[in-house]
């Protein structure tokens, strides 16, 4: 029911501007010129869906951005209302040439980037990390902490994260088997060349995450790929590398949303992963690189949560939660050895890290802040999601296969015919689009599958890169 408000709104599809970001700006006007008063219910995004004659997905995108910016609150069981403190003026977001201009400075010969899932640094929380940091800067910067810190991070942060990992992810661990680093690939470099030895074997999964291997190789080990389906990686060729006499260190598991598929390792497979890895000694270094955007009722906890692993490296990050540019990961282990390698090395190479910004995102955390984002953001993203789903139906559903991801930012598309990815790449360039090809993941030659990152795109750049991928395929 739209009771005593009427939204007028006219929709401008030849417009630059992506239709909820339309939407969006019309609600915030209605807002700023009084027809919207704090406190005033919305009605709900089926009715102004019906009202507007659009897609309901694209209002939800619309009310979740608002939501974000805090223009509106949603309250559990009551609906979306005017928030009663309205943000300032400076606040407010400029979209008067699409944020997509914004986001093309980088690049300029690409109108539209699909990457491997990379969050919308739009909706991230600077502005309160901004704050926090000036914050923590002119209360401490200038005495205690212009020092040197401890090598493994801010050992008040450490307890946080080990907090939030035993909380959220049922594992247990503790400020001294935790090491904070400048991103998730520090970790992973750091755990290599304290792990592994020339000539280690270290199994890996096909189609997998090529950074990973680059550091595994850096140190001087040998990868032993492993085929994926649609329960993980398969547990038969693991036995098959094991089973040939080779000596196996370690292997590297993607299991909450493997890379670049996004398929869950299955439970059965995860305890015939932990029972081997116990039985013949290897490490399992377990990347969990998008926990916190689960879609579903429950995420899968990690291999690493069972008390029965005895030897794992559990690596994560923040800069999918707060921003990519803030290079804040973070490794966990329960091998007292290998912690104490890893901590000398990573005082060799970099004597602590960013000790101001770790205070500032913990202030986050204390402040509830960064709860607050998560919850937010995971509706944002989940609403992304339906609606690339949406647009996946209508243009590619007969050319191609994919799995709906209840979870992270990127979905897999294997298309039902052999492509020549080379051309495709080649022919969606020409019309300004770039796409990652398939040999970015395979350990030799191309998988026959892209990874279609849809979390930073607008929706306008989504239909227009699924329309023109449709075309090729």
């Amino acid at each position: 029911m739209l009771r005593g408000w009427e939204f007028q709104l006219k929709i401008d599809v030849n417009s630059k501007k992506a239709v909820y970001l339309q939407i969006a700006d019309a609600l915030i006007k209605d807002i700023q010129i009084g027809r919207l008063k704090p406190g005033e219910a919305l009605p709900g995004s089926r009715n102004l869906a019906q009202v507007l004659k659009v897609n309901r997905n694209t209002v939800v995108e619309a009310l979740n951005v608002l939501t974000i910016e805090g223009w509106l609150v949603s309250k559990e069981r009551q609906g979306t209302f005017v928030a009663d403190v309205l943000p300032a003026f400076e606040e407010m977001p400029i979209r008067n040439h699409s944020i997509a201009t914004v986001k093309r400075t980088d690049n300029k010969h690409y109108r539209i980037q699909f990457d491997d899932g990379y969050p919308d640094s739009k909706i991230a929380p600077i502005t309160e990390l901004a704050r926090a940091y000036r914050q923590i800067f002119n209360l401490k910067g200038r005495w205690q902490m212009m020092g040197y810190g401890n090598e493994l991070g801010d050992v008040i942060f450490r307890k946080e994260i080990a907090h939030m990992l035993n909380l959220q992810r049922g594992m247990q661990v503790n400020e001294h088997n935790l090491c904070i680093t400048r991103g998730s690939q520090m970790a992973m470099y750091l755990t290599a060349q304290c792990l592994f030895e020339s000539g280690d074997n270290v199994i890996i999964e096909n189609p997998g995450y090529k950074p990973a291997w680059k550091a595994f190789k850096e140190s001087g080990a040998k990868l032993l790929p492993v085929n994926v389906d649609k329960d993980g990686l398969l547990i038969e060729e693991v036995h098959g590398w094991l089973r040939s006499g080779k000596k196996i260190k370690a292997i590297y598991v993607t299991p909450h949303h493997q890379y670049p598929t996004t398929v869950t390792l299955s439970l059965k497979r995860r305890l015939e992963l932990i029972k081997l890895s116990n039985e013949y000694g290897f490490t399992i270094i377990e990347d969990d690189y998008d926990n916190e955007f689960h879609f579903g009722y429950r995420p899968v906890l990690p291999l690493s949560s069972y008390t029965e692993l005895k030897n794992y490296v559990y690596i994560g990050t923040m800069s999918k939660v707060v921003a990519p540019a803030l290079r804040i990961g973070y490794l966990a282990c329960n091998n007292t050895y290998l912690m104490q390698k890893i901590s000398s090395l990573r005082k060799i190479i970099d004597v602590q890290g960013d000790n101001i910004m770790e205070q500032a995102v913990l202030q986050l955390i204390k402040d509830g802040v960064l709860k607050r984002h998560i919850k937010k953001a995971t509706h944002y993203y989940k609403a992304k999601r339906d609606l690339t789903e949406t647009l996946l139906q209508k243009h590619i559903q007969n050319k191609a296969f994919y799995i709906i991801p209840d979870g992270g930012l990127a979905f897999w598309i294997v298309p039902k015919k052999q492509v020549e990815w080379v051309q495709v790449s080649h022919k969606l360039k020409e019309m300004g689009i770039k796409i990652i090809t398939p040999d970015a993941y395979s350990f030799k030659g191309f998988a026959n599958g892209l990874r279609f990152g849809y979390g930073s795109l607008l929706e306008n750049e989504l239909e227009a890169g699924i329309i023109a991928l449709a075309s090729l395929i």
